[in-house]
């Protein structure tokens, strides 16, 4: 089953409002931008949750498809009404016209929950005025016995030990249709969903909807007043229970003393007013001697009913419908039924469900206080964050329940930091942003220069008269120019169109191994191989092969020997080869020769200027 109340992330803009409205902090603040957490074990079920958030990220749990499973499938179906239904549907003229549209649904008995307040209110009378030492507290309200049981577990020996109207009626159902009876409860509070769970008994309620829940179903079973007759409610009937939605209804169902001079009861409602009067029941209640009937106030608001607000007219509603069902009212008949029903075992127990968090370390609190920059007790206590001073807010951010971002001043001096953060930020970004388009003009015209250079280089390739390809260290070819397939054969030259350059084509399929080894070997020895002449498919072909990369690629040029023109190159390359070696032979015998003509001619010169001096002057 899902839990009672739950968070929509899709929905959520985590605002906190949750967070600072939960009164027990049954709602976790998550950092890091994430939705907020419900701890499903800590709440009450109040629903403050619900009404409070503005883009309705918050839901609780339907009934609507439970509650018409169980209307498809079961005939004897019974309905228990909550009195707070002449507050909510105050656009029906008449509570006759209302029962009947509730029978419409398929429902075969409808009955007011005012009898079941009536057997409790007699229940509280009895209690109270028995009086043997102990106050207790009315429990009634499933939201302060939650509270009670999880935050105030020392107190669960005054709650009243009395079942809730609800319940009560659902004994009085069962007991006068027996066990195979189907219940739907239809109130106004959420909380009610989750207490029909624990009675599984006598007092078994199978579904509850709240009052948003009931226009739903009539609107999709086309139920409106004006096509539906007068019904009225089943027996037995209730009396002063009509008043049951409000604050003190119930005390006055029990016609119990409310003079102030002389009661032994405190009426107190709302949400502060429960907190405050139970933790005073607990510290003070030796001396205050008093009774104390509390409420949340779900009767008359909260996500059970439509409209919020106007309490005032939801309370006159209630009177007067209270007056009109008295109006013709049989007591005799009334007093017949508490009679039968009453003997009805309408007690309960309680289970203390301690949610207490401890409290944190002091270091930890001055950590959170120096986080929020709250120094020397200057606190500005503003409150902005649902919290009563900057210390308690402290305390839960402490204990993990909030986050810093929840205090107001902590925001804005971030904000701050965040705008100036921004600021240098958005100023480093135009900075980066200049530089980058900077650079990439500067790779642009790289780019486009490399790309012209790389279609120069291809032609230049193309036009080659030798074949030039190169080839990575798994022998396949990275590159080839036209010349390359051409001397390879047909073969190469089709492949060559379908895959211009022979790319990623395997050199060993296109040469034998006595050549393309000589590939490996330049590769794996970084070593060129100039000028080899070998076979391929009865061609001579003169290889040239160096390495480009180490290890990784090598080029070749390949040559067609019995092409023309490399016939005569080579012809006059191999000529220029033997005149040159031949050349070579010659200017070393002239050198040789040119030594002993250079000796004679210096012993002529020697004796010819031997002679010049001897001869008679």
């Amino acid at each position: 089953m899902k839990p009672l109340v739950e968070i929509l992330p899709d929905k959520c803009t985590n605002c906190f409002t949750c967070v600072r409205i939960c009164p027990v902090k049954a709602i976790r603040a998550v950092p890091n931008g994430l939705s907020p957490e419900i701890n499903i074990n800590r709440c009450i079920g109040c629903g403050a949750c619900v009404d409070s958030c503005a883009p309705n990220a918050i839901e609780y749990r339907s009934s609507i498809e439970e509650a018409k499973n169980i209307l498809k499938l079961n005939k004897e179906v019974a309905a228990i009404v909550s009195t707070g239904i002449a507050a909510e549907f105050d656009d029906i003229t008449d509570y006759r016209k209302f029962v009947q549209m509730i029978k419409s649904l398929g429902i075969a008995h409808v009955y007011e929950l005012s009898f079941g307040a009536d057997l409790i209110a007699m229940k509280y009378l009895n209690l109270f005025s028995d009086f043997k030492g102990r106050y207790y507290i009315t429990s009634f309200d499933p939201v302060v016995v939650n509270y009670i049981e999880k935050y105030h577990p020392n107190l669960i020996n005054n709650l009243t030990p009395f079942i809730s109207p609800k319940i009560a009626m659902a004994k009085v159902i069962h007991k006068k249709h027996g066990d195979k009876a189907k219940i739907i409860y239809i109130g106004s509070n959420i909380a009610d969903k989750d207490e029909i769970l624990l009675y599984n008994d006598d007092g078994k309620i199978d579904c509850m909807i709240i009052f948003p829940e009931l226009r739903k179903l009539f609107k999709e079973f086309n139920i409106d007043e004006n096509i539906v007759d007068y019904s009225d409610f089943d027996a037995p009937l209730g009396f002063k229970g009509s008043l049951y939605p409000l604050r003190n209804g119930l005390i006055q169902a029990a016609d119990i003393d409310e003079n102030l001079l002389t009661t032994h009861v405190i009426s107190v409602e709302g949400k502060t007013a429960m907190l405050e009067s139970i933790r005073e029941f607990e510290n003070n209640v030796k001396v205050i001697h008093r009774h104390l009937h509390v409420t949340y106030g779900n009767a008359l608001s909260g996500p059970g009913i439509t409209s919020r607000g106007n309490k005032l007219l939801k309370e006159h509603l209630i009177i007067k419908y209270a007056n009109k069902r008295i109006k013709n009212f049989f007591r005799a008949e009334w007093y017949n039924d508490l009679d039968e029903y009453g003997s009805l075992d309408f007690k309960r127990s309680y289970k203390a469900n301690d949610q207490r968090l401890p409290p944190p370390p002091k270091e930890k609190i001055e950590e959170a206080l120096q986080i929020l920059g709250k120094k020397d007790d200057d606190y500005s206590n503003c409150q902005q964050c649902g919290y009563s001073t900057c210390e308690e807010f402290a305390v839960d951010m402490a204990k993990g329940i909030v986050v810093p971002e929840m205090c107001h001043a902590y925001a804005v001096r971030n904000t701050k930091n965040y705008d100036e953060s921004l600021k240098e930020l958005n100023e480093k970004i135009t900075k980066t942003r200049k530089a980058l388009q900077e650079s990439e003009e500067k790779v642009r015209s790289e780019h486009d220069s490399a790309h012209q250079a790389q279609e120069l280089t291809n032609a230049i390739l193309d036009n080659l008269r030798a074949g030039i390809v190169v080839v990575d260290y798994q022998l396949k070819i990275v590159k080839a120019n036209n010349t390359f397939s051409r001397i390879l054969g047909e073969e190469a030259r089709e492949i060559n169109e379908v895959i211009p350059g022979l790319v990623g084509a395997d050199l060993k399929k296109l040469f034998s191994p006595e050549i393309y080894n000589l590939f490996s070997f330049v590769i794996t020895n970084s070593e060129p191989i100039d000028t080899r002449d070998v076979i391929h498919n009865d061609s001579l072909l003169n290889l040239s092969i160096f390495p480009i990369v180490e290890n990784q690629l090598a080029g070749g040029i390949v040559r067609d020997m019995k092409a023309p023109e490399v016939q005569r190159a080579e012809v006059i390359k191999r000529v220029s080869e033997v005149i040159d070696k031949n050349l070579e032979m010659v200017q070393q015998i002239g050198f040789l020769m040119g030594e002993g003509a250079s000796d004679i001619e210096k012993m002529l010169n020697s004796v010819i200027k031997f002679y010049e001096q001897d001869k008679p002057k």
